[in-house]
């Protein structure tokens, strides 16, 4: 193993690191105490932020506008939270929840009033100036009698905010060495061929294109050179005093490329949408989790299991101090990245220490079987987090909204799973080993016994597979009948009503949690309720799906018994909203999501170097995630952003269940084998990994369940079909994925096994 000296550091390094840990997630560091658990920035969900609501200028603007606009907006927002919401309320207003932040006036002068942007040629085709500079304002001015409209029509408009992709403030260097502050834009194909031909001309000339926006000119910078690969940089001015300017103008020309012209209606800070309680039970329910997964693995694993749980202690601190570290939102989808990220957690310190018990039981002695369950367990632990790392990966960069918070905390639960796995629970063992626990009892053994006939038996499992799967259409076909959709879609999908109530007192997030939503919930008969309440007002905003006339009428009366502003004579007022989860934004969680299983195909067929394993391993992903949309469908449980939050953890949890039997089928196999000792290979592979995938599934089943009886109604409706995915992907890895593998195996391909 390792000398006592160097076990005593271990040991000791572990303390002082944990001790160092727990002090800065309690307390933090630096300016604005980074890495403090407390300061983590929490979601519009769990916190609350901004709502900033503007109206387009055209009173009736298109759908497809509107639509674009929408879209574009989220993109603009995302700068400040992945979790940042957009969605239209009535015809012509569009509504933005940016989470984690509370000074709405610094948001918009920081996102700057979205209006229209234009690029104009210096000169006319009459050869007059289209502006000038007047001395008495210090500004750029459209020269007499010229106007935009004037401008289109002669053609002096170079482009408009529509063709610029991106506009980013950065800080360079000059020829002369000399930092500088500039603006990179990046147009699309119509404005690359457009600012090609417009600089082309300026530039011969020694003139301008000046960049109006708004009303205004923000920026008239000369053209030195023709602009034709579609990347242009503007420098110089005052910009280089101050990097706020080219922060500024920047600001503008990306909100300047939106489909409409807006204007701000209001804007608020608001509170939680899911409550105080949301946020003290979840807590709790983690808290209780780890507890009861302690529990069962010091009673399962012995003296590893201990060493695992403070592991798991190590885990817990870093992702919480890097998630306040790196500034990462944290909602409810963000929440189900971090359980799947302890359950991956837990089964690497699964997959060592059975392999170590199987080793003791195999008659090897305790520092060999810790040697050979940390090496053998490597490839496993490695394949099964890399597969599930990639698709976090690509989810985050193809992904937007709800998607990209679940896959930052997803990437950073695995990174720092595989380090407390690998690395610090690895040389805890080692040093705890040196110091005298060389006795077996202090690890158990497990005992060799003959496989069970998974293979044998496959055609009854994939009847079982098939029936719960046809059931689920069935019933699903029933409510398409009956209630004339598959699925209880919720407003984050369909849109909804938005409610304003101006109460008599302020009520506190709590009371609106226990006391008014309960109401809501009756009326609506629909757990899928949002409240928020609007600081520094008595207001509170309801989200609830599309009301009728009648269920608006029963929501005034009954909530009449907390008191209305008598001051106010409308003091319920409604309006419709759209889904926060646009059909672009699906879109790309749909692309996000297809481009993932394709990547994870391909490292599965380079790690294993037989298609055949991608392609069963991905069918049995198919299974899982089919059982979840079916229960959703037949359970009429809210289909929203918690929907593809599942979605995607089941994804992730399954794929890697199914690694770890497919690593040691790879283990188990000869180079010369009859279609009979494959079978009794792929059994005994399943036999030996049952146990890991059985204690795997019941550690994480354990932290959502305890999350599912203490949660509040919206977060049951999160776990409980997280939980029907953890029975789902343990039977699937367990019974389908190896029999679907020696199938391929034995039916298809070039390396099938003959009779």
């Amino acid at each position: 193993m390792i000398k006592k000296s160097k076990a005593w550091f271990c040991l000791i390094l572990t303390v002082v690191m944990i001790a160092l840990m727990a002090f800065t997630a309690g307390h933090g560091w630096g300016k604005g105490t980074k890495g403090s658990a407390k300061n983590i920035k929490l979601g519009l969900d769990l916190a609350g932020g901004v709502s900033i609501t503007y109206q387009t200028k055209d009173k009736n603007p298109s759908k497809t506008d509107m639509a674009d606009t929408i879209y574009k907006l989220q993109k603009r927002v995302e700068q400040y939270s992945t979790e940042a919401s957009v969605y239209q309320e009535s015809s012509n207003r569009i509504t933005i929840e940016i989470p984690g932040v509370t000074d709405a006036n610094k948001v918009l002068e920081e996102l700057g009033s979205p209006g229209e942007l234009y690029f104009i040629s210096q000169k006319g085709s009459d050869g007059n100036d289209n502006y000038s500079f007047n001395s008495e304002t210090g500004k750029y001015e459209l020269a007499e009698g010229k106007t935009i409209e004037s401008l289109q029509e002669d053609g002096s408009i170079v482009l408009t905010g529509k063709e610029v992709s991106s506009a980013k403030a950065e800080t360079t260097q000059d020829d002369m060495k000399n930092k500088q502050n500039i603006v990179s834009l990046k147009f699309n194909k119509e404005g690359t061929e457009a600012f090609a031909t417009a600089t082309t001309a300026a530039s011969a000339n020694g003139e301008t294109i000046g960049i109006y926006y708004d009303g205004e000119f923000v920026s008239v910078p000369t053209v030195n050179e023709p602009i034709t690969g579609g990347n242009a940089q503007i420098s110089g001015g005052d910009m280089d005093k101050d990097m706020q300017i080219a922060k500024n103008l920047a600001s503008y020309i990306r909100i300047g490329g939106l489909s409409l012209a807006l204007e701000e209606l209001r804007s608020n800070v608001v509170g939680a949408q899911l409550g105080e309680n949301a946020i003290r039970t979840s807590l709790l329910a983690g808290l209780i989790g780890l507890i009861l997964v302690f529990i069962l693995m010091t009673i399962i694993y012995r003296l590893p299991g201990v060493i695992s749980s403070i592991g798991l202690v190590i885990y817990t601190l870093l992702v919480l101090i890097i998630l306040n570290a790196y500034d990462i939102t944290l909602t409810l989808p963000g929440i189900a990245g971090i359980i799947l990220g302890i359950g991956m957690a837990v089964d690497a310190n699964v997959i060592i220490f059975a392999r170590v018990k199987e080793e003791i039981g195999g008659g090897a002695k305790i520092d060999n079987a810790l040697r050979a369950g940390f090496k053998k367990a490597f490839s496993a632990i490695l394949d099964g987090n890399v597969t599930t790392l990639i698709a976090a990966i690509v989810l985050f960069i193809l992904g937007s909204g709800s998607v990209k918070g679940f896959a930052q905390t997803l990437g950073i639960g695995i990174l720092v799973s595989m380090f407390t796995a690998l690395v610090a629970v690895r040389w805890i063992m080692y040093s705890v080993y040196t110091f005298g626990a060389k006795d077996k009892k202090f690890y158990g053994e497990k005992k060799m016994r003959d496989p069970y006939n998974f293979v044998g038996n496959m055609k009854k499992w994939f009847a079982i597979a098939g029936a719960v799967i046809l059931a689920g259409f069935i019933v699903m076909f029933v409510n398409i009948g009956k209630k004339n959709n598959a699925f209880n879609y919720s407003l984050e999908f369909m849109g909804g009503t938005s409610t304003t109530v101006s109460f008599d007192k302020e009520y506190s997030l709590e009371e609106v949690d226990d006391q008014i939503i309960p109401v809501v919930e009756k009326i609506t008969g629909d757990a899928n309720v949002q409240a928020q309440k609007v600081k520094g007002s008595n207001d509170v905003v309801i989200k609830t799906r599309t009301l009728s006339l009648q269920e608006r009428e029963k929501m005034e009366e009954d909530l009449a018994q907390f008191g209305y502003d008598a001051d106010n004579e409308t003091p319920v007022t409604t309006e419709n909203i759209s889904s926060t989860v646009s059909s672009e934004m699906r879109r790309d969680a749909v692309v996000a999501l297809l481009v993932a299983i394709v990547c994870m195909l391909l490292y599965i067929f380079v790690r294993f170097r037989d298609i055949r394993f991608a392609f069963s391993s991905i069918l049995a992903l198919v299974h899982d995630v089919l059982i979840v949309v079916l229960f959703y469908a037949v359970s009429r449980i809210s289909v929203g952003n918690t929907f593809i939050a599942a979605i995607l953890t089941i994804l992730g949890y399954s794929i890697n269940a199914t690694i770890v039997i497919f690593d040691r089928i790879r283990e188990e196999m000869h180079m010369s084998i009859t279609r009979e000792t494959l079978a009794n290979t792929v059994n005994q592979a399943i036999t030996k990994t049952m146990t890991r995938s059985i204690y795997t599934s019941a550690t994480t089943f354990i932290m959502i369940a305890v999350l599912y009886i203490l949660g509040v109604s919206s977060i049951k409706e999160f776990a409980l079909p997280l939980m029907v995915g953890i029975i789902a992907g343990g039977f699937s890895s367990i019974f389908i994925s190896g029999s679907l593998w020696y199938l391929m195996k034995t039916k298809i391909g070039k390396g099938k096994v003959a009779l």
